[in-house]
């Protein structure tokens, strides 16, 4: 192949291989740039359906732009063989990053950061990565991170195969995996997926929160969090383990470690719902290390736990300001009116869209504290 042109991309190197086939760097002798070509294999692409199913989320893929995810230029069709054109990222891979040992608490966290906030678009989108490994996210040397094969590990999928999930979708994974074993590529996925996937469940942006998770703990400890000989024994670990926080340094900070504790929820209900609150608590971090911002925890509070606690808020900002005006309240028989009193309690994100009023009874005897919306 090397030397080769097709359609107008000339063959200069082979990257390596996946669940896609062989992938390759390409000069695109058109627009004068390199790019990375994955020529999908014969089997694939004899499925009509299947075929079919990964041109219409091939497009989807395409129409989506976003600085942190490598981006898909077309889809060519040469001499009968299927190419996806694709950015060619720049930077080693945050795997090979990670094998030379962890890495500093502040250094991880930018790098978390941009990798959060790629998800996050994408997610706003109703795409879901559902292969996030730090295999097939770059890291430039000035520290820039690209994430790649975003969203293809559905395009990919046989038509019986759940959304992402299970044993079948780990052979499918479309990571380049140049000089590895078919058993390592395995095992490299295995490793990320989520509960849910490993069940063989249909994965949502959910299962990404917990890969980011898993690679964001990897980077700290310079070490696999859910590692087995087999991939039946990873998948084991990932269903019925914790993951060893004690091996995380002694200098990871508590509010980084609350983060991990959210994203790696093993049920979906429990774990981090939005990887934007992540980002959010990342970059206050990054912001002031030593300050008090919210964690993602705080962030993320459920909405029904907040109105539950903000009308006891408001009551204790209210009673202060009726004991005083017991003492003014008039007496005598005459029937006063209603009072209705109303509080603004702060621009704190927790209460962004809340807020509460108290109504008083004429007798002065009983105050009615009543969330908005309610």
């Amino acid at each position: 192949m090397i030397g080769q042109t097709l359609a107008n991309y000339k063959i200069l190197d082979k990257l390596g291989e996946g669940g896609m086939g062989e992938v390759w760097r390409a000069q695109d002798t058109a627009l004068g740039r390199e790019v990375a070509i994955k020529v999908l294999p014969e089997a694939f692409t004899a499925d009509a359906e299947r075929l079919a199913r990964f041109e219409r989320e091939a497009r989807v893929l395409a129409s989506f732009n976003h600085p942190r995810i490598a981006g898909i230029y077309g889809l060519e069709d040469v001499d009968g063989r299927k190419l996806l054109v694709m950015q060619m990222a720049e930077g080693e891979t945050l795997a090979e990053r990670i094998d030379r040992g962890p890495i500093a608490p502040v250094a991880a966290l930018k790098i978390a950061a941009q990798i959060a906030d790629g998800l996050e678009s994408a997610h706003d989108k109703g795409i879901i990565h559902r292969d996030l490994k730090p295999a097939n996210i770059t890291v430039t040397a000035n520290g820039r991170v690209t994430i790649l094969d975003f969203g293809l590990a559905k395009a990919i999928e046989t038509s019986n195969a759940a959304s992402g999930s299970g044993p079948q979708a780990i052979s499918l994974s479309p990571t380049l995996t140049a000089g590895m074993t078919t058993m390592g590529v395995l095992l490299g996925t295995a490793a990320y997926m989520s509960p849910e996937q490993a069940r063989g469940e249909s994965a949502d942006r959910r299962a990404d929160i917990w890969s980011f998770g898993i690679v964001l703990m990897e980077m700290l400890t310079g070490k696999r969090v859910y590692a087995g000989r087999t991939v039946s024994d990873t998948l084991a670990g990932v269903l019925a383990r914790e993951p060893e926080w004690d091996q995380l340094p002694e200098d990871t900070p508590a509010r980084v470690r609350s983060l991990l504790e959210r994203c790696l929820e093993k049920e979906t209900s429990q774990r981090l719902q939005a990887i934007g609150e992540a980002r959010i608590a990342i970059e206050r971090f990054l912001k002031d290390p030593t300050g008090g911002e919210l964690t993602a925890e705080d962030v993320a509070a459920p909405p029904d736990a907040v109105k539950r606690v903000l009308p006891w808020a408001v009551a204790g900002l209210m009673a202060a300001a009726l004991a005083g005006a017991a003492i003014l309240w008039p007496r005598g028989g005459v029937e006063e009116p209603t009072m209705r009193l109303e509080v603004k309690v702060s621009d704190d994100p927790l209460f962004v869209d809340l807020g509460a009023s108290a109504e008083l009874s004429p007798d002065g005897r009983r105050m009615i504290i009543v969330p908005d919306g309610e």
